[in-house]
């Protein structure tokens, strides 16, 4: 069956997630991926490692085998001209370049927009940095946690004086996704003119995206909410609750679900109560509310509490550990992971996600395990014109 990107070519020399995950998720769609790094391995390729070897050093990490599926790997030592060289005839043959390089790298390899669309006007440049290309912070790298803490979210999810930072890096991630829709917007875009485009993204601007509602909130009213932990300010009960053996998350939003969630916890009276008409109200009176969750709660295990809140339709969840979420039966039951073997470890096998979206009609390529370093370089090498003793001696000079 064919895919929507099977005759597009990307070249991917970003690093860690932004980037690396946006051509992963082209990938999954048929794109032809070459990951460009270090001849050493980028260091995306050792975050949570899967093993050590014997002298201690970490091998492949799980962070690899869910950025780097489905793609071909070529190593070169771009800070030596002959490995310039070879990325400049590779970008020659690509339809698409990934890289979340801070500007200064992208003008030294030849790859900002104003070099790149010269010689190739046809071109999409898709970057990621940390703030933008202006203002006083562009020349500064940034990760995850940064974007976290510089949009509010960091604040508002803490208590006071205790900002918190989500374990998920979901700036990350999510700027991997809005630079893929973007590049998807592009492609389109060139079929129509012929014309490619640099599609820009930043941390700081996904971090913000995600947290404008909040922001515009404070903007025209001037609210200067502070953080209540997992406490929702604007309704509730909406917060995380002990039951007799863990803990769940009940989220209750509007005046239906409210009256749903009175009724679980045998307390209908509270429908008619005049400091719970609104969210809003609910939410500024959330004490109450969540003191009477609370105490429902406490007696009950886990189970128990979600199925009486199931049988009503009020949203809750247990709170799961890491071995909980990957043994969880809706997981399974909608065959997110793909078990792909390790490699080098027999008998072990990675649950990787595939493409995070389900077509009726179409079917992604699905996860296997990242390429070996410079695993495609004598493919993709023979493919620019390089004879065989020529890339053996780029391999014995540390080029490749």
């Amino acid at each position: 069956m064919s895919k929507p990107l099977e005759n597009i070519r990307i070249v991917d020399i970003g690093r860690y997630v932004a980037g690396p995950y946006c051509a992963t998720l082209l990938g999954a769609l048929g794109a032809d991926v070459i990951r460009v790094e270090r001849p050493d391995g980028g260091e995306d390729r050792f975050i949570s490692p899967l093993s050590f070897d014997e002298d201690g050093q970490p091998n492949e990490g799980g962070l690899i085998y869910q950025t780097g599926w489905g793609k071909k790997s070529l190593s070169l030592n771009l800070s030596d001209e002959r490995g310039r060289e070879i990325l400049r005839k590779l970008v020659e043959t690509a339809d698409i370049v990934v890289a979340n390089l801070p500007p200064v790298a992208l003008q030294r390899l030849g790859l900002d927009w104003e070099t790149l669309s010269q010689h190739r006007p046809e071109i999409i440049l898709v970057t990621q940095t940390g703030f933008g290309d202006t203002g006083p912070d562009s020349a500064k790298g940034g990760f995850d946690g940064i974007g976290q803490a510089m949009s509010g979210a960091m604040y508002l999810t803490g208590t006071p004086g205790n900002p918190a930072k989500a374990g998920a890096p979901y700036v990350d991630y999510a700027t991997a996704l809005m630079s893929a829709f973007a590049t998807m917007a592009a492609l389109m875009d060139r079929d129509k003119t012929g014309k490619g485009q640099h599609v820009q993204t930043s941390l700081l601007n996904t971090a913000l995206a995600v947290m404008n509602a909040h922001l515009i909130e404070q903007s025209v009213t001037g609210i200067n909410r502070v953080g209540t932990g997992n406490r929702v300010q604007t309704s509730a009960p909406s917060d995380v609750f002990a039951t007799s053996d863990g803990h769940i998350l009940v989220h209750t939003v509007g005046n239906n679900l409210f009256k749903r969630w009175a009724e679980t916890v045998e307390r209908p009276e509270l429908v008619e109560d005049e400091r719970f008409q609104s969210d809003q109200q609910r939410g500024d009176n959330n004490d109450v509310l969540c003191d009477i969750m609370a105490r429902w709660c406490a007696p009950l295990t886990t189970s128990e509490a979600l199925a009486k809140l199931q049988e009503k339709g009020v949203p809750s969840g247990p709170v799961l550990s890491l071995q909980q979420a990957l043994d969880n039966p809706q997981a399974d039951a909608m065959s997110y992971f793909t078990s792909v073997a390790v490699n080098g470890q027999d008998g072990a096998f990675a649950p990787v996600l595939g493409l995070p979206a389900q077509f009726s009609s179409l079917t992604p390529n699905a996860p296997s395990a990242p390429p070996e370093i410079g695993g495609h370089n004598t493919e993709i090498l023979g493919e620019l014109g390089l004879s065989k003793s020529q890339i053996e001696e780029l391999k014995e000079q540390g080029i490749i």
